[in-house]
């Protein structure tokens, strides 16, 4: 993992014990998995607006906040980032049409 993305999910983890007053991730966290979830979708909708309009550092900016509150998803849900990088790495070097056929096999 990243040292940019093992930092982020430790400060992640660490919020999980904030006040919420203190802290945004802290108040995501205490307003559950519904508030962490339209957070994500506003993101990814906001990600997708960004690269109909064709601008690089707003897609950039967007993205981040998408994996951003995707990994506070997450770590609300006790899933390590490493679990996410280790389906990716099982996924290399495989086609996405195997990859998908793979999935509906099961």
């Amino acid at each position: 993992m990243s040292d940019v993305l093992r930092k982020l999910a430790e400060v992640l983890e660490e919020r999980k014990q904030a006040d919420p007053d203190s802290s945004y991730v802290a108040k995501l966290y205490s307003k559950g998995l519904d508030s962490i979830l339209k957070k994500i979708g506003e993101e990814a909708t906001e990600t997708v607006m960004a690269a109909k309009d064709g601008d690089a550092d707003q897609i950039i900016y967007e993205t981040a906040d998408l994996w951003f509150h995707s990994m506070v998803l997450l770590a609300h849900q006790g899933i390590s980032p490493d679990d996410v990088l280790n389906e990716l790495d099982r996924r290399f070097g495989l086609s996405g049409l195997e990859e998908k056929a793979s999935r509906t096999e099961k």
